[in-house]
């Protein structure tokens, strides 16, 4: 993993209600310096991320300038943390799957 955080899990209630952590500044910054070679749309930026024992891969997606990371309901329960909970992350920018970003080329 390419970067390690400390976040704050919080609950969003739209449309389906989600969990996420908020990126650093920091963090996002690193984000930001990968997006041109990552990044599939709408500002998605696809990424390995392990929390305890849990690894996963998932998007991060835009918010308020910054980005957010979701959580899925099975990490939180394995992993035993939950809403307002403070929670390492470790993370890299990578291609979803091992692919480009545009779903072409070589696997990683």
């Amino acid at each position: 993993m390419d970067t390690t955080f400390s976040a704050r899990l919080f609950e969003w209630r739209g449309p389906a209600p989600f969990y996420w952590f908020p990126l650093p500044e920091d963090v996002c910054d690193y984000v930001s310096a990968q997006a041109v070679q990552t990044s599939y749309g709408w500002g998605a930026i696809p990424v390995r991320v392990r929390v305890g024992r849990t690894e996963w891969e998932t998007s991060l997606l835009p918010r308020d300038g910054g980005y957010v990371l979701p959580v899925k309901r099975a990490v939180r329960i394995q992993e035993r943390f939950g809403d307002g909970d403070t929670v390492t992350v470790a993370m890299s920018v990578a291609p979803r799957g091992g692919r480009a970003a545009n779903g072409i080329g070589p696997t990683m």
